[in-house]
Formats: structure tokens, sequence, C-alpha cells
């Protein structure tokens, strides 16, 4: 592994591990790609915006095929996997060679280059930040529409499950935001998540109140008449389904 330098061949990540809750139901090998475009005031990778280390692909295959008696999944995750495009659809396109099911994490900001290798990926989680007309009001970058188009290539893909994800910021935005990305989305299932702020970008949120679990549950409950789906994610209890089309 090399620290410097990087090419077609190689791909700056900030670490990988085995993990069971990356990829529900599945034990996967999750990559975490370096590098973001963005600057999430609540950030918790803060740490790989800027880069990390440089490994060749053939390392991480190897890693991939080491790890295959543990994993019957890769996860790609960041940062933000699609900065590194060329390399991230190597390690799908390995991945599925070896008949892996793959999920990446995106923020949603390149909708083209997602296109270009959505049939390799089962599962997307995609991060709705904000309200697709507020992203700049909230996280200070005006991609709305680059994430609506995203959302669209997943959901108009029936091989690939389509995770909504928002992590619901007090400091930010208003339960009413949260109601508002309800109405506005198309996916599989939608995860409400519940703000930290032992860990962020913005220094300022350290000080910003984090919501109680009976605050996320309530909004939930209030996305029933939008969304078949809903479930929440806390630290005092980790996923919750809140409605199912299943039940």
């Amino acid at each position: 592994m090399s620290k410097k330098g990087s090419c077609s061949s190689s791909i700056e990540i900030g670490g990988m591990v085995i993990s069971s809750i990356e990829f529900s139901g599945k034990m996967a090998l999750v990559i975490f790609t370096a590098k973001c475009m963005l600057r999430c005031p609540y950030c918790h990778n803060s740490e790989i915006i800027e880069g990390g280390d440089v490994y060749q692909l053939e390392e991480i295959f190897q890693k991939i095929e080491e790890s295959i008696d543990f994993i019957d999944s890769v996860v790609i995750s960041g940062g933000e996997p699609l900065m590194q495009d060329t390399q991230v659809f190597e390690i799908l396109k390995h991945a599925k060679s070896l008949e892996l099911s793959t999920k990446m994490d995106t923020n949603g900001y390149y909708p083209e280059k997602l296109q270009k290798m959505i049939k390799l990926i089962d599962y997307v989680a995609l991060d709705i930040k904000a309200p697709f007309n507020k992203y700049e009001q909230i996280i200070g970058e005006a991609i709305g529409s680059q994430v609506r188009s995203s959302m669209e290539i997943c959901s108009e893909d029936p091989d690939t499950f389509l995770e909504c994800r928002t992590t619901y910021v007090p400091a930010l935005m208003e339960p009413e935001d949260v109601v508002e990305i309800a109405k506005s989305i198309q996916c599989d299932i939608y995860t409400l998540q519940q703000f930290n702020s032992k860990t962020v970008l913005d220094e300022r949120l350290k000080e910003a109140v984090m919501p109680l679990r009976d605050d996320v549950k309530k909004i939930a409950e209030s996305l029933k008449p939008y969304l078949d789906n809903i479930r929440i994610k806390t630290y005092e209890f980790g996923e919750e389904i809140i409605s199912s089309s299943d039940n």
C-alpha cells in the first residue's frame, strides 16, 4: 500500500471492515472510499473528506477474495464513492464476478455516473439531506435536482433496492422538512436517522441539541400517509420499523 499518488488502477480509501449492520441481512466487507465534494455540517466521516490511503485495485480485489468465506456482500461507502467512479465500477464488477451482493452509499451528486453502474448494484442507500428545493439552505449546496435524478435512476431500475435516508438535525431543519421529503421521494424503504453531535464537521453543531429517540419516532409516525415502509435508526435502540407494507 502506498500513501501517495493516484491513477485509474488505484483508489483512495479511509478503511475497510467486515460488518453485519451495513447491509441488512448480510455480512459485508465495507470499503470506505475517501473524498467528498460536500461539506455537510453534521458529517461524521470528516477525517476522510480530503483523502485517504492509496491502495492498488488488486489489493482491494485480494481483500475481497480473502474475506470470501466470511461475507456474502460488498458495500462501497464513503466519503462519496462516485468521486472515484472508474475504480468503484471495477470493484463492483469484481464482487459480482464472485457472486457477491453489492451495495453503495451515495449522496446523489453524480446521477450520470450512477446510471453507468446501476446494473452492478443490488442496493443503493441514497442520502436525502433536505427537501430538494432546500439543499442550499440546509447543507450549502444547491444539488437537489441531481439528487432527485439519482433517486429516479434507482427507483426505475427493477433490480435495485433503494433506501432513501435522512439525518434529522434539529439545528438545521424542522419536522416539516422531513414531511416535505417524504411527500417527494420514491423508494423501497425510508430511514430517518438520529443526529449525533459527538462527531461533526462544523464545530458549532457540537453544542446542538440531539433529538431524542421519541422525537425521531414521532416524526416518522407522521410520514405514514406518504410512505409505506419507514424505519428509524437511533443510538439507543438501533433500527426500528415504524411502518411496513408487509404488515
